[in-house]
């Protein structure tokens, strides 16, 4: 009698596990009992002196290793980061033992929640350590990953991911070549990472559940600030599909063009075939699918050699589109200490990247700057980094972020929109608008749709399979992570996969302990600012003809909003940066953007069988092994209960 008390029937226990999450909603965060105003601000003010030299210190290190790559300055860097954790540890333990929801004072509440909430503080010392080095361990062994050449017999195997696959994956146009490296890239980061991953699930739902969130998942989207974040995401995603589905048709006719009956008319595409590892973007394949070739690119590459450019002269160039905007110039310090050229004598990391030492003075770019077009947008990208960080130095520490995960890439990235026009080009006499026509516009927007647009799933999903694992656990991880890739992207894995290949962690992000929806809303941020600016520097016209340059009214409403770094719900910052129109994010800038290509699209998908992709047994056999096996070998009535659990699942 004993035992069948202890199994209740599978409603009642659906039930109870409901009650237990409506439970969560009510419950207060960790804290102590601690309300002392003046305590709490005297915390905070030495967390702020304190918390700037340990940044500086990082930072240093970090630019140190960055900029001449030994194992000293690794070391050192290491040493500091290691320091940075303990500061972090030792402020969140002292954070708690406020009752730091009930302070009075907003701000200091406000900052106060930003220490609480983050990180795995609240494991014990040897999981924390065990945590830490794990993923210091997986994000190492992704980075040491070399590959040997395709059809190269004994050949040395030392091709590096960033310098030699991910130019061939963008550049080829050789099926199996392509496929070579996929698959080889896929099963060097892959099984090895697996077995650590499931640990670090079990580590971050512990830590997760001892500060008073339901999993890990919870936890990161706590930063958001927004119950309905996932609800908002959804509506962004639904919104953009249609315009997804027809770029995706149009790229899909032109790809069978160049491989054949390896595309179907009417399916998903493989994942290896669009100019990127993970098919995040497609502008790889540009050649393959521009809809006029005859039509002049937008390209100022010749015209910045003809006219002598050097990277300084970009880097000024760069200063000036703000400066004319009214926005702060670099400090100083900014042009006696970036890198602006890779150095002949040392190693380095050339990826292009902004820095802030904390000091309110030091700010940085470290780029190995060519001279072509790219770097032309990268540099003016990178310097909107900085922007941001002048604009709200005078924050507190805490407060010296942007606005919600993901602003700081929008800002860029809007930024990026602007300069990366013909109209822009032309007034800084990089480019001729003569031919600025409807074929060079059509291929403009499809340049940009291919980065943006094509992006947008797959920014979508990353998180979305990783808040899956945190809440449903590590069984069917390759799985899960197809079915979201084909249900959202129309991607499949161009050969069949199994649980044991893992390959959610052939994206960076996902062994790293990255957020990545952040990037997500970054894309349609970008287009909201984007618009917003637009507006009110006066712009009539297509939206993506839009040039802010010279624009003190566009200036001036930007440095508003960045001025205000992280100190402002971030409703507030949208409704302020919109002019009141709105305090949520939407996509409805983004579908104005790309309007003139949509009406392209469609039109040119009239005769196809199918817009978006439809799918087959043979599609999902491809992954789907635990679902097809299983579902073989049960009886009908096996199965009858388990659908009448998933209904009322989603009937409750």
């Amino acid at each position: 009698m004993n035992a069948l008390r202890l199994q209740p029937p599978p409603l009642l226990f659906l039930l109870i596990l409901v009650g237990l999450m409506a439970h969560r909603a009510d419950a207060r965060y960790l804290e102590g009992l601690n309300m002392n105003l003046g305590e709490a601000l005297q915390f905070l003010r030495e967390h702020d002196r304190e918390g700037s030299t340990v940044c500086n210190k990082v930072m240093t290190a970090q630019w140190n290793f960055a900029t001449n790559i030994t194992d000293v300055n690794r070391r050192k860097m290491l040493e500091e980061q290691t320091v940075k954790l303990k500061f972090e540890r030792a402020s969140w333990r002292k954070t708690v033992s406020f009752a730091w929801s009930r302070i009075a004072d907003p701000y200091a509440r406000r900052q106060l929640k930003m220490i609480a909430v983050k990180g795995r503080n609240s494991l014990t010392d040897d999981k924390f350590n065990e945590m830490h080095h794990l993923i210091m361990e997986m994000k190492e062994l992704y980075n040491r990953v070399k590959l040997c050449p395709y059809r190269k017999i004994g050949a040395a195997c030392d091709l590096t991911f960033e310098t030699d696959v991910a130019k061939i994956m963008s550049q080829s146009r050789d099926y199996d070549e392509l496929l070579h490296y996929w698959q080889a890239w896929h099963e060097a980061v892959g099984p090895p990472l697996k077995n650590k991953y499931v640990r670090y699930v079990q580590l971050a739902n512990q830590a997760a559940k001892l500060s008073g969130f339901a999993d890990a998942g919870d936890q990161m989207r706590e930063i958001y600030e927004d119950d309905y974040v996932q609800q908002n995401m959804a509506e962004i995603v639904s919104a953009i599909m249609p315009l997804y589905k027809h770029l995706f048709t149009f790229v899909r006719s032109r790809l069978m063009e160049r491989y054949g009956d390896r595309i179907r008319a009417d399916g998903p595409l493989p994942a290896h075939v669009l100019g990127n590892m993970w098919a995040q973007n497609w502008d790889g394949i540009f050649d393959l699918v521009q809809p006029f070739p005859g039509a002049k690119k937008l390209d100022v590459t010749l015209d910045m050699m003809i006219q002598g450019f050097t990277s300084l002269r970009i880097f000024q160039m760069a200063e000036e589109f703000f400066t004319s905007m009214g926005m702060k110039p670099m400090p100083p310090e900014f042009w006696r200490s970036s890198v602006f050229e890779k150095p002949i004598d040392r190693d380095i990391k050339c990826s292009a990247s902004a820095w802030d030492f904390c000091n309110k003075m030091d700010y940085r770019i470290k780029q190995c700057t060519k001279i072509n077009t790219e770097d032309l947008i990268s540099t003016h990208h990178e310097m909107a980094h900085v922007q941001y960080y002048l604009q709200y130095k005078d924050q507190p520490l805490l407060f010296q972020s942007e606005a919600l995960p993901g602003f700081h890439e929008a800002v860029s990235n809007a930024i990026g929109l602007s300069v990366f026009t013909p109209q822009h080009l032309h007034r800084i006499g990089l480019y001729n608008n003569s031919t600025d026509d409807y074929e060079s516009n059509i291929n403009f927007l499809m340049l940009v749709a291919l980065q943006k647009v094509a992006y947008l799933p797959f920014a979508y999903i990353v998180d979305q399979w990783r808040w899956r694992v945190f809440n449903n656990g590590v069984a069917d991880m390759t799985t899960r992570w197809w079915e979201l890739r084909l249900q959202y992207q129309g991607i499949l894995p161009p050969i069949s996969r199994t649980e044991r290949d893992f390959d959610p962690a052939s994206k960076y992000h996902v062994p790293a302990d990255l957020p990545y929806a952040n990037y997500f809303l970054s894309v349609i941020l970008q287009f909201q600012l984007f618009e917003s600016l637009c507006d009110i520097s006066g712009h009539t016209g297509d939206l993506h003809t839009c040039d802010l340059y010279r624009s003190r009214e566009a200036g001036r409403l930007l440095s508003d909003v960045l001025s205000m770094g992280s100190s402002t719900p971030w409703p507030d910052i949208i409704r302020q940066m919109t002019r009141g129109q709105t305090n949520r994010i939407d996509a409805s800038a983004m579908l104005r953007y790309f309007q003139p290509l949509s009406r392209y699209l469609k039109r040119q998908n009239q005769i196809e069988p199918v817009i978006g992709w439809l799918t087959n047994h043979e599609d999902t056999a491809l992954f789907a092994h635990w679902y097809l096996g299983n579902a073989g070998n049960l009886p009908t009535m096996a199965i009858l209960p388990i659908v009448l659990i998933v209904l009322i699942c989603l009937s409750l």
